[in-house]
């Protein structure tokens, strides 16, 4: 009798080549198929000989060759590609088979799908993989959900090829249907706004203080061994040291100044629209690659538009200056966490999902993009307060923010000064300086909107009264007469 597969993988990109050697490594027989012939030939020729590998060139023979019932892993593009597969999958699996998706689907996606496969008596775990390449093949972060039972037939799986931190396996159950890739959606949106608060930080260091690439990145390399403690501090710092070859000059100012995104950021900022959440900080970081993405225009603009010349402030001590820069950073970092934990949490009310958010920053400590040390300090927030409405009025993150708050300001306005635009780190600070303020200037706003357009408004002096109505036109008219 020909050995069988403990599970399946569908799509042999570098992700998927390098997530099948992981599940190999860590003692679970695969079979992999890819609708192109030559990447599975050239995959089980260059990288899997020898593996307990099983090259499969046609679905009927992928599918014969897994275990019962089924479970395979689809690591294609987001969208159609998904559904195709699934798809072509489905005539040939049965009762009881698993899939699950591990790409960057949209979560509502994933709902339809659990739904439509259900009918079929097929189970869909939708789970986030995060981490890159690297992670893919040496323990990267998971997110699953989708139907608990299915979940924990992976369970065993998703827990050895995970990476590993002090309390464990970086991977947890999340909730229902589309519940692990609403998680994952939020994640990447943290992820736009760190790296954008990280290269606004990068950008007053440079044009600011002119400083030159390796003297950034021994700043970098010094935050990473203290509180900024970061997979993405980390390869700044490594990235700031490269130097061109051909040119001599640091590679980083090569590069052309626009930035790529594939669409998580965006569905991030949307869904938080939807839900009534505020995320600025990512909000700015989209808007700041969108701005990026504007090259010639920016170009052309930069002839007609003048800004104050950057000049350093006379006896601006810099060793001090770069203390207070990185507490700004951390405080926006808190604040970009802040914002996406309180729309997890918004999400999770939403859809009735009960997802765990001390265990979600738990697995994001390991093996992902934003893994940091900042996690933990998270994760011990939630833990104590599972009810807590907003990391910032966690005892401890409040406690730290009031105390650099300071510096935080300085900080900004020495770059607003300079012409350097800072938008997540002025749109953290602004959502820390909203959050914490009692009376807001919206009264002004809802007497507005109930003069043009009778859209009520609530008083402050009769609490529970309801919404009352205001001929703001009449009071006018009776006062221009008394007057």
């Amino acid at each position: 009798m020909t050995k069988k597969a403990k599970i399946g993988l569908v799509g042999l990109g570098v992700m998927g080549e390098n997530l099948a050697l992981n599940i190999e490594r860590n003692g679970y027989p695969i079979a992999v198929y890819n609708r192109s012939p030559d990447k599975v030939d050239a995959f089980m020729k260059e990288r899997a000989k020898d593996k307990d590998v099983i090259g499969c060139k046609d679905v009927k023979t992928f599918v014969d060759s897994l275990e019962t019932p089924r479970k395979i892993i689809l690591l294609v593009k987001a969208g159609a590609p998904v559904d195709s597969t699934i798809d072509m999958l489905r005539p040939f699996l049965d009762d009881g088979d698993i899939i699950i998706d591990g790409g960057n689907s949209h979560y509502e996606d994933t709902r339809r799908r659990e739904k439509s496969l259900a009918m079929d008596g097929l189970q869909l775990i939708g789970s986030g993989v995060s981490g890159g390449e690297e992670g893919a093949l040496n323990g990267p972060s998971l997110m699953p959900g989708g139907n608990k039972d299915a979940y924990e037939q992976i369970r065993p799986i998703w827990e050895a090829i995970a990476a590993k931190v002090d309390d464990g396996p970086c991977v947890t159950y999340l909730g229902p249907d589309g519940a692990g890739h609403f998680v994952k959606m939020v994640h990447n949106g943290i992820e736009y706004g760190d790296m954008q608060l990280i290269a606004e930080v990068y950008d007053i260091m440079r044009r600011g203080l002119g400083m030159e690439a390796d003297e950034i990145a021994e700043t970098f390399n010094e935050w990473n061994e203290e509180k900024l403690d970061s997979f993405l501090i980390e390869i700044t710092a490594k990235i700031l040291t490269v130097t061109d070859p051909e040119t001599k000059k640091p590679l980083v100012d090569l590069i052309v100044d626009k930035a790529g995104q594939k669409g998580t950021g965006r569905w991030t900022s949307q869904v938080a629209l939807e839900l009534g959440v505020p995320v600025p900080t990512i909000d700015s970081a989209l808007t700041a690659r969108m701005l990026s993405a504007m090259k010639d225009e920016r170009v052309v603009a930069s002839k007609t538009l003048s800004g104050p010349v950057p000049i350093v402030e006379e006896g601006l001590d810099k060793e001090d200056f770069l203390d207070c820069l990185s507490e700004a950073l951390y405080a926006s970092k808190v604040c970009s966490y802040a914002q996406g934990m309180a729309l997890i949490r918004a999400g999770s009310d939403h859809y009735e999902w009960n997802i765990n958010l001390a265990e979600t920053a738990r697995i994001w400590k390991g093996g992902c993009i934003i893994r940091a040390e900042l996690l933990e300090e998270i994760r011990k927030a939630y833990a104590d307060n599972p009810k807590l409405a907003n990391l910032l009025i966690d005892p401890n993150f409040a406690k730290y923010i009031v105390e650099v708050q300071q510096d935080w300001r300085y900080v900004i306005a020495f770059a607003q000064n300079n012409g350097i635009a800072v938008p997540a780190l002025s749109s953290s600070l602004a959502y820390f300086d909203m959050y914490r303020t009692e009376h807001l200037p919206q009264n002004l706003t809802q007497a507005q909107r109930d003069f043009f357009g009778a859209h009520t408004y609530e008083r402050l002096d009769k609490p529970g009264a309801g919404f009352v109505h205001t001929e703001w036109e009449d009071l006018v008219k009776e006062r221009a007469k008394s007057s």
